[in-house]
Order: C-alpha cells, then structure tokens, then sequence
C-alpha cells in the first residue's frame, strides 16, 4: 500500500506515522525546508500540544462541527496523545486549565519527537517539494510536482488553512478539494484580534477579570467572554477576545461594537453606591480626578467621555441620573466595531472541507474514493489550550489509519 501525505504539520505527521506503523509505503510531501514550522511558534513557541480534559470537555470547547469529531477524539484521545509523547520519550508537563506542554517548554522538542519518529517508522520525507495537483486516475492517485507525476493507493491532505501564510499555510488544500469536487465552506479567521475605533490612547492597557461582549446592531448581545483582554493600537485582543472571535466570525455583518463590563461583580446599585463613597471622599474635586480608586488611570478620560459628565464638574454638584450614566460607562464601556482581524493572523482558520461531503469514521472523501483529509483544512476549529493541535493528531490518526488499510 503506498500513501502520501501532504503537508508536514500535526495532522500530517500523525497520518503519516500511523499510516507507517500499519506496514504501508508511506511519502511525506513538505513544501518548506523542515517540518512543523506553524508548530514551531505555537503556545507562543512552547507548543501547547493537547489539553488533558475530559471529552465532554473537550467537545465544549469544539465551536464548529464537533459531531463529526466524536469518534476520531474518542477513538485517539488527549490521553492518548499523552501516553504516546511519553512511551516514545518525550516528557510532558499539565499546567493550569489541563494544558499539556513539553517538560522543555521548547515547540522544537515537539518537532523532534515527531522527526524521530517518522524516522524510525520508515516514512520517506520530502522537504522543498510543492505539490501543485491531486487528481484521481484510473491507475491510482497522481500527485503532480515541479519536477514528476507520482502515483499512490491513498493519498491524506493535511495542507492547513490560511493563518500565517509564511509558515506555509497558502490554502493548497483547498484548491485540491476543489478540483475532486468537494465544497470549500466560505473561511475566516478565528481566535484573533477584533478591530475597533476610539482605542488608540489605551494601547498596551490589559484588563483582568472583566465582561467583553460583542453586540450586534439592534444592541442586543451577540456573544460574551469574562477573562483578560488587552488593548492594541486598533483593536483588543487578550484571551476572553480570542475566544469572542470564533464565536461571531461567520455573523461580523450583523456586529456594531464592543462592550466591556470593567466591574462585572457588581451589579447596578452596589457599583452606584461604591461610587457614592468615592465621591464623598472626593467631594470638591473636579469629576475627572475622582476616579482614580475605581478606575485604571488609562481609563478614567474614556469613561468620562463616555457618561457625559463634563471633566471639571465638582463632584458635590453631580446628580443622581448623572452617576447613573456613569455606572452604565463603566459596566458598559463602548467601542465600535470594525471588524475582525485578518484570516493571516488568526491562530486558526475557520470554514474549510466541508464535512458533510467527510466520512467521519475514515476521514475519507465521500466524492473521491483514496483521498483523506485532516487537520485544520476541515471545517472544524475549537477555542485556545491545546484543542486545535489535539483536533489534527486525532483526525490525522484516523486518516492515517484508514489510508493505511484502503484496498482500492
């Protein structure tokens, strides 16, 4: 059985592997110059390479299409992942939120370990070579180089999305799919900034424990995250953001502002009188400068501005439906939005292979019989702490699995 791999990332690490250990002929086709390159600056170049939760766990952390993940996430698991990082020699360390990262805190070690690996297991790799068709032949199935036309039983595509394209992620996949048929469900970016207007002076500024909502342009709330966030020079982004941005990147037409609750643990009337006590300490102060225990210094101008209470009005002179504006500035502090950030610098991409044309069990193209795919090119994409890294090993096992075992 001969089987290609394109694409040298998790996804097509792990089918290559699996597909080897299974006794096939397997040829691991890389454009760039080494393999794992998106890998490399993962988890911020520590590689937070699964998250050791439980499925049900995991799945809620799924945004697109985690149906048609239950038996490739059951079938190889976190778990699994763990024991096999560490039966193979790569040690392995669980921090906070049930992320597992190497014992190095080095992505490299990651890449290594898998090198190693495809190494020992037989996999021929072919680094600087661009596949540029997949096509379906009577004979088999043609890959198409610079240079040849290859034949194969089975061929897996783990090419990835578009999200940092200078890691090699240009979207090959997609136009292979296209050509077999298969439906490319419309791509964006996920887990990114969210751009907005009126943040510049607060670039740098990073807030903790506070509400972020997105609201749509009836003022209803679209979506919202409680968490940190920070503030750029033309948008926000931070955790809670990231998360906010996967939720509402396939509706950004129907989105109007950003909305942040700087004080979410209290309610209307507890924050009303904390900023009553405040004012009494503050009582001859001029309004702008009354705030400073309550606000963070690079906040107070854009919360005034935004109640309406003039900066040098004496605090002993501001009425009750003024400091009602003011509780809302402060529970409701808005920026409107422009859009999301580039699908370049999103940590994912979302949108991809369409999975009703996927069967899930096989990862095999229902429209092209000997053609897989796995990874981050299928419609399906889950929130930061190791899920999307975990959603390539296991789909790319399952396609590596199958691949290794097609009789056609």
């Amino acid at each position: 059985m001969k089987v290609a791999v394109i694409g040298g990332g998790p996804a097509g690490m792990m089918a290559a592997l699996t597909a080897a250990q299974q006794g096939a002929q397997v040829t691991l086709y890389e454009k760039n110059e080494k393999l794992g390159k998106k890998l490399y600056i993962s988890g911020k170049g520590r590689c937070n390479i699964t998250n050791d939760c439980s499925a049900r766990e995991f799945f809620g952390n799924v945004v697109s299409n985690p149906k048609f993940l239950f038996g490739a996430i059951n079938r190889f698991s976190p778990q699994d992942t763990v024991a096999f990082c560490e039966n193979n020699g790569l040690k392995l360390k669980t921090e906070r939120g049930n992320r597992v990262f190497p014992l190095s805190d080095k992505s490299s070690d990651v890449i290594k370990f898998f090198a190693r690996q495809l190494l020992n297991s037989g996999v021929q790799v072919r680094l600087n070579t661009q596949i540029d068709a997949v096509l379906c032949q009577k004979n088999g199935i043609s890959l198409t180089t610079i240079s040849d036309i290859v034949f194969f039983d089975a061929v897996i595509i783990a090419t990835g999305g578009l999200s940092y394209s200078a890691t090699g992620s240009t979207g090959d996949g997609y136009k292979f799919a296209q050509v077999l048929g298969h439906k490319v469900v419309p791509l964006c970016p996920a887990l990114c900034r969210i751009l907005c207007k009126g943040v510049e002076d607060l670039q740098g500024l990073s807030l903790k424990n506070v509400g972020v909502s997105l609201l749509n342009k009836d003022g209803n709330v679209a979506a919202s995250q409680f968490g940190e966030m920070l503030f750029t020079d033309d948008g926000v982004s931070g955790p809670a953001v990231l998360t906010l941005s996967s939720f509402v990147n396939r509706r950004v037409a129907s989105l109007s502002a950003v909305a942040i609750d700087l004080k979410p643990a209290l309610d209307d009337d507890k924050l009303d009188a904390r900023i009553l006590r405040d004012f009494a300490q503050n009582s001859n102060k001029n309004f702008i400068n009354s705030l400073d225990a309550l606000l963070p210094e690079r906040l107070i101008k854009t919360v005034a501005a935004q109640c309406g209470i003039p900066f040098d009005k004496k605090v002993n002179q501001i009425t009750a439906a003024e400091r009602r504006n003011l509780v809302y500035a402060i529970k409701n502090l808005q920026f409107p939005f422009v859009a999301l950030d580039s699908v370049e610098y999103g940590i994912v991409t979302a949108g991809g292979i369409d999975v009703k044309q996927i069967n899930p069990a096989t990862m095999e193209s229902k429209l092209a019989k000997g053609v897989y795919f796995a990874g981050e090119i299928l419609d399906v994409d889950a929130l930061t702490g190791g899920f999307n890294i975990q959603i390539a090993l296991s789909t790319g096992y399952i396609a590596g699995l199958s691949a290794s075992q097609n009789k056609e």
